[in-house]
């Protein structure tokens, strides 16, 4: 799952001055119609469109007849966008929906809340992966994604030894790798075996063992796993596992 760090709502608005984040931001036109602008181009967004803005890019926001949106900060997008973009696949409403449920339980005194909002986020960047262009990865970036997914449960996983067991330099493929994903093969294996005890973690809801999560994602060091874990998400396994969450100002990042 993706850290939703950050989320919020813009009533009917005709400007956002300029400013950038940290993070992924993401944008839900709810109503209206505008103009984002960066210092080298303009792009237009209407109703029920998305734009993906990547980390540390200055923009603002203009609009005349005014728009309102749900706009959401999330942490380690597995996207190969390097540049902003504007998604307009949503028929049926239901990525709205997930903005509008994200919004929902980041605002809501709910402890429910830090259970389902990375289960959100996974469901917001999941679409959004899907919605981009299959030609943005490269074959050997493409390669090595789909064998993380397929072994990154397995404590025995040697990644570096798949990587060496390719036609190029570890070194070049790590390069690749995070240029196209924005991580190198190994934050995103760590990511992913996170995610996953996330899932797990948020379904048990004070059943089960920590230890028996960590090993069935890949991490030979309940210790290790649960430092990385606290690390990602501001809270150990044992109290995201009891639905306990951290004070929602501090998980924000928006400079």
């Amino acid at each position: 799952m993706y850290s939703i760090v950050y989320a919020g709502r813009h009533p009917l608005t005709t400007g956002v001055s300029r400013h950038m984040h940290t993070t992924w931001e993401l944008i839900y036109c709810t109503s209206g119609s505008g103009s984002l602008v960066f210092d080298d181009r303009t792009i237009t967004y209407a109703e029920n469109d998305v734009a993906v803005i990547p980390p540390h890019i200055p923009h603002s926001n203009r609009s005349d007849e005014g728009f309102t949106n749900v706009h959401l900060n999330i942490s380690d997008m597995p996207l190969a966008y390097t540049e902003p973009v504007i998604v307009r696949a949503d028929p049926n409403g239901s990525l709205k929906d997930a903005f509008t449920a994200a919004y929902y339980y980041y605002t809501s005194p709910s402890d429910a809340g830090a259970l389902l909002l990375p289960l959100y986020g996974q469901l917001i960047a999941v679409h959004l992966k899907t919605s981009q262009p299959a030609d943005m990865r490269s074959s050997v970036v493409l390669e090595i994604e789909n064998d993380i997914l397929q072994h990154f449960s397995d404590c025995n996983y040697d990644l570096h030894a798949f990587l060496q067991s390719l036609p190029f330099s570890p070194e070049y493929l790590t390069r690749l790798f995070k240029r196209e994903t924005g991580m190198t093969p190994a934050q995103y294996l760590k990511n992913r075996r996170l995610e996953n005890a996330a899932s797990i973690l948020a379904v048990m809801y004070g059943r089960g063992n920590v230890s028996e999560t960590a090993r069935m994602c890949g991490f030979n060091d309940p210790l290790y796993f649960s430092r990385q874990f606290r690390q990602k998400y501001g809270v150990s396994p044992r109290d995201f596992k009891a639905g306990k969450i951290t004070d929602g100002d501090s998980m924000k990042t928006m400079l």
